[in-house]
């Protein structure tokens, strides 16, 4: 289980390193989490792993309150984050709606002292202790490098993206840099679906009109892999043989796991990496070091791992979300 073991080491190594010192500690510190609502699988997950840390953390960590708010929209996220200030926090953890609309507020945050992990989505201008994110560009990376070799080099790809946001296009951008690789690997169109399961079904029943032969597709990610499955399967349509999403969520663990014939692989952008963050926060405002670094790191990249029937089940976590 080498994986779930490394999704858990921050956690893990950083609630090993306070236990040592936890009893010494008088003062209440006061964690607050910030993230959108559930709104599809991959931010149901989302909170379901910041609640878990939390509830981890606290375990073990008796001087610490946590504070978990899910926001509707990035305004609501706005006043969400400023009730927690009132409430005296001494970490913010926070995954934006939008990085441009909670620039400003997340900036208060840092500029008053409080010990700020941003996760996901990253500021125009950073104000943060500590970024956490994805690899989005190895996303679209290994998901290219691997549909390229199951296409056995030539073929018709259609496109459906997330957001506009910047890390889709980390990620489009990286997977079409691979793909110019190809020659007779042919992208027949690219549209967004929004990472949502209904707006990718929509744009898949266009491409399934627009376009006669398609070899595959990619979809970036898991939520919309569902979409594009059932627009196909209601078209008929045979001549498809490979689906790519991402993330990694529990639903195409198992699609990959029971041999489906279109979805044999996705590329890991978990959910947890909140969990992480939060882990990384309470090390922040305890002042402590993490492990045997001399350094604080300001910037912590997870990598995007390449999930197929041989390795499925060290990825697969029954009891989560997504």
């Amino acid at each position: 289980m080498k994986y779930k073991n490394n999704i858990m080491r921050v956690i893990a190594v950083f609630t090993m390193l306070f236990a040592f010192v936890g009893s010494s500690y008088a003062a209440k510190y006061k964690v607050g989490v910030s993230v959108p609502s559930a709104d599809h699988g991959w931010t149901a997950g989302l909170l379901w792993w910041a609640n878990k840390a939390a509830a981890d953390l606290k375990a073990k960590e008796k001087d610490i309150e946590f504070y978990v708010v899910a926001s509707s929209s990035g305004s609501k996220q706005v006043g969400d984050v400023e009730d927690l200030m009132i409430k005296g926090i001494d970490a913010l953890v926070i995954l934006p709606h939008n990085p441009a609309t909670l620039q400003k507020v997340i900036e208060e945050a840092y500029d008053e002292g409080i010990y700020t992990v941003v996760v996901d989505r990253e500021l125009a201008h950073p104000a943060q202790n500590v970024f956490i994110a994805g690899d989005n560009e190895g996303l679209g990376r290994v998901g290219a490098q691997w549909l390229a070799k199951e296409m056995s080099g030539k073929g018709n790809i259609v496109v459906i993206e997330g957001m506009q946001i910047p890390i889709n296009k980390q990620r489009v951008d990286a997977f079409n840099d691979v793909i110019a690789g190809y020659p007779n690997i042919k992208i027949l169109d690219s549209q967004p679906g929004d990472w949502s399961t209904q707006k990718a079904l929509a744009v898949m029943e266009n491409f399934l009109q627009k376009h006669p032969e398609i070899d595959a597709v990619w979809c970036q990610d898991d939520d919309m892999l569902k979409g594009v499955l059932k627009a196909i399967e209601e078209s008929g349509r045979t001549d498809i043989k490979t689906v790519l999403g991402g993330a990694g969520s529990k639903d195409i663990i198992e699609m990959i796991q029971h041999s489906n014939k279109m979805v044999r692989a996705t590329v890991t952008y978990s959910p947890s990496m909140i969990a992480s963050g939060i882990a990384l926060a309470v090390h922040g405002v305890k002042n402590e070091k993490l492990g045997y670094l001399y350094h604080e790191p300001s910037r912590v990249i997870l990598g995007a791992d390449l999930v197929t029937k041989e390795n499925a089940a060290e990825y697969y976590f029954k009891d989560a979300a997504y």
